[in-house]
């Protein structure tokens, strides 16, 4: 009975070594195919963000524009923004743009197109205490604007995002669907545009270029799991190596 126990012992430590190590491998795999995927992102879309701008899409091939193959698209178009018309996105600072830090909010505005359809602009950011448009009349936009800036599309909801508060209207996502609704807009794109330029008098909202800066760590993170892998291997053999010097 007790070399029954024994062999059964090292089966079940092989099986569960040989278990362990597929399953700490393939996530280095897994890892190593995630960073081609995110290197052929960050090229596609850091080629989009920095190339001539072209003009919007029509209105007519809107529904068929997808992020995968439109955001951060660069475009530039005639708008007229529509007067003291503003929606508030809080942020604490952007990994999209080296200039914007602190405490402060997106300022979103409808702006209406040649063709008389309406696309919300976020014209930039403003600190916390310049968030009402009353300090910032200088920079209330009049008449139409030559606006350039970077298709974007909704943010998703985390699970820790606390919920927008509508009723003073600040938003914890960019979500122009939802700020459109509650404002009573009447906002046909799928997507919004952040601007790049002009800057307004005064300076603010404050406009500028992205720099499209995505984490890519899967190289570190497949080198853990393969590094796990090999630990566990060793572990095994170590201790396979001890019970065979006992039995001997």
């Amino acid at each position: 009975m007790p070399r029954t126990r024994r062999r059964g012992g090292v089966l079940d430590a092989t099986i569960f070594a040989i278990v362990g190590m597929t399953i700490l491998i393939g996530l280095g795999i897994w890892q190593l195919d995630r960073k081609v995927w995110k290197e052929s992102l960050i090229l596609t879309v850091t080629t989009r963000a920095t190339r001539a701008p072209e003009s919007l899409p029509p209105r007519a091939s809107w529904e068929r524009l997808v992020p995968e193959a439109n955001e951060y698209t660069r475009v530039t178009f005639p708008a007229e923004f529509l007067d003291g018309e503003e929606a508030y996105a809080y942020t604490a600072g952007s990994s999209l743009r080296a200039d914007v830090e602190g405490q402060g909010f997106w300022v979103f505005a409808p702006a209406r197109l040649a063709g008389g359809s309406i696309v919300l602009i976020n014209r930039g950011f403003v600190p916390t205490d310049r968030k009402d448009k009353a300090s910032r009349l200088e920079g209330a936009p009049r008449g139409s604007i030559d606006i350039v800036g970077y298709m974007r599309w909704p943010e998703a909801r985390g699970l820790f995002t606390p919920a927008d508060d509508v009723k003073n209207n600040v938003w914890y996502v960019r979500d122009p669907k939802a700020m459109a609704a509650a404002n009573k807009w009447t906002v046909a794109a799928p997507f919004y545009i952040d601007q790049e330029s002009p800057v307004p008098p005064g300076g603010l909202p404050k406009p500028g270029r992205i720099d499209v800066k995505m984490p890519n760590k899967h190289l570190e993170y497949a080198l853990t799991w393969f590094g796990l892998a090999l630990a566990l291997g060793g572990v095994y053999v170590a201790w396979l190596a001890s019970r065979l010097r006992r039995r001997g």
